[in-house]
């Protein structure tokens, strides 16, 4: 898994794509011109820099190798990320000439950039401005950039189209259901939505209020950052208010005071934030109701370590117990991780572009709605018994909804994810989800089920699908399947579920 099945389990992360899939995965998504740049050299992906010119359920996002393949060795030392330095130029219009100047910039040759990339700890502010980061980004580059650049241009992700009709006393998340059969662990990836990136809901408030809290209790067990994640914390602090300006102007606003530098402006709460007056992942506390752990590459060794996090939906550990680790480290209790995901995982993190955020869910079942659950938290007791007092309405499905994204200065890699709770009695009106649900209950791969870890509903839930199933068709009266389940063709949603969606919200 990767850090979103981190998300929900103490192991944090569990297994997914084999090398092959991943391939593929890239395959399909990818323009034309990447398709070409990417596979022209091996069908592994794997190359060095060119020189360039200018514990709940699993939550799972780790691509895995195939059956019985070892793992393999590889030099992440030489293999970086995707240049932005094209996007520069483009970037750098509204800039004053000085600025714009120090963008347009002269070809930097591969040697220059290797013999000066930004050290794993250093603070990017402090180095020369021939210091560069992975993405052949110079220091000079990025402070002429400033505050606030177009990180649309930098990093080919447009920004969102407004969502004039937003209404948030009403809004509700869309009503993830990502089942899939057959069942395997996967990293089930589709190109992500860009409009729906950062998505808000009737919670908002009670959101933010909750998860101050939760900082206020837990502190650096929910918040932490180490050296060398400044530029990184920074930019995804920048990319995500302009998110949310530009897809709810009507709550959002960022403002340039003469004094007080940028001011975020925020009408859901009443509040202003001055952004320099605080720290990039504090800012976000107080204004965005979702997570993020930022990965940063080691220039020592190529590999990504966790350095820096927001995680306030993390069940059964916390941000302390995995700060600082490499990726094969943060998945060392996953079984058969080493033997058949280590290789890949880091093969996938080497290459991945900015241009090409994914996104995916992953799913689990519990009770009541708990979003952050540290270890030995007197919740952890529900997991550990059927217990016999439990009714319907206290079972709910809890979704991840998952994204991951590479910053398009720092290079670093952006995991962030939202957790959503819907009651399971919402299943009994939607087409076909009851029967697939049971099947993957009852007949799923018992090692994944088990480390999904849903026994403690199962009594509770289970004979409800079935009555549901029956209710719809899908089952017959002596329990035998009329309709054989598989994954829906509007997965990671159901047959009119927009309609519902609609009509619950009145808009």
């Amino acid at each position: 898994m990767l850090l979103g099945d981190m998300a929900s389990s103490p192991s944090l992360l569990s297994a997914g794509l084999s090398c092959i899939v991943i391939a593929a995965v890239l395959y399909l998504i990818l323009p034309r011109s990447q398709k070409e740049a990417l596979f022209r050299y091996t069908p592994f992906l794997y190359r060095g820099r060119r020189s360039s010119s200018s514990k709940t359920p699993p939550r799972s996002l780790s691509p895995v190798k195939k059956e019985g393949s070892g793992p393999t060795s590889t030099n992440y030392k030489d293999a970086f990320p995707p240049s932005r330095r094209e996007a520069l130029p483009t970037a750098s219009k509204g800039l004053s000439t000085a600025r714009k100047a120090a963008l347009v910039g002269r070809p930097v040759s591969e040697g220059e950039f290797r013999k000066n990339l930004i050290p794993f700890e250093a603070d990017y502010r402090v180095c020369g401005p021939s210091t560069f980061t992975p993405m052949e980004i110079s220091v000079a580059e990025v402070k002429a950039l400033g505050d606030f650049p177009d990180y649309a241009e930098l990093s080919g992700v447009p920004l969102p189209e407004p969502y004039n009709e937003f209404v948030i006393e009403k809004a509700l998340p869309r009503p993830y259901r990502p089942f899939r059969w057959a069942y395997h662990q996967t990293m089930a990836l589709t190109k992500l939505e860009t409009d729906w990136w950062l998505e808000l809901e009737s919670t908002y408030r009670s959101r933010i209020a909750q998860r101050e809290e939760l900082f206020e209790k837990y502190g650096k067990l929910v918040l932490d950052y180490l050296p060398g994640t400044e530029l990184a914390c920074k930019e995804i602090m920048e990319i995500a208010l302009q998110f949310i300006c530009a897809r709810y102007s009507q709550y959002f606003s960022l403002i340039k005071d003469a004094e007080k530098g940028y001011v975020l402006h925020n009408r859901l709460l009443e509040t202003e934030t001055v952004i320099k007056r605080m720290h990039p992942l504090h800012v976000l506390l107080h204004n965005v109701p979702e997570d993020f752990a930022i990965m940063i590459r080691n220039p020592e060794d190529g590999l990504y370590y966790f350095r820096a996090g927001l995680l306030c939906s993390a069940l059964g550990w916390n941000v302390s117990t995995k700060l600082g680790m490499v990726l094969k480290d943060i998945h060392k209790p996953i079984p058969d991780y080493k033997e058949k995901m280590e290789f890949s995982m880091d093969r996938y993190f080497s290459k991945m572009p900015s241009a090409r955020p994914i996104q995916r869910a992953s799913w689990g079942l519990e009770v009541d709605t708990p979003l952050f659950m540290p270890p030995n938290d007197p919740h952890e007791e529900y997991r550990l018994k059927q217990a016999p007092e439990l009714t319907l309405p206290r079972c709910h499905l809890r979704v991840d909804w998952q994204t991951l994204r590479r910053l398009p200065l720092s290079g670093s890699i952006i995991f962030n994810f939202k957790a959503l709770f819907t009651p399971v009695q919402e299943f009994r009106d939607e087409k076909h989800i009851p029967a697939l649900i049971e099947k993957v209950l009852s007949q799923g791969k018992r090692k994944i089920m088990e480390y999904k870890n849903t026994w403690h509903v199962e009594h509770v839930v289970r004979p409800a699908l079935r009555r549901w199933a029956r209710e719809q068709g899908d089952v017959d009266g002596e329990g035998r399947e009329v309709w054989e389940p598989r994954t829906l063709d509007e997965s990671p949603w159901f047959e009119g579920w927009k309609e519902k969606w609609h009509r619950q919200q009145g808009f």
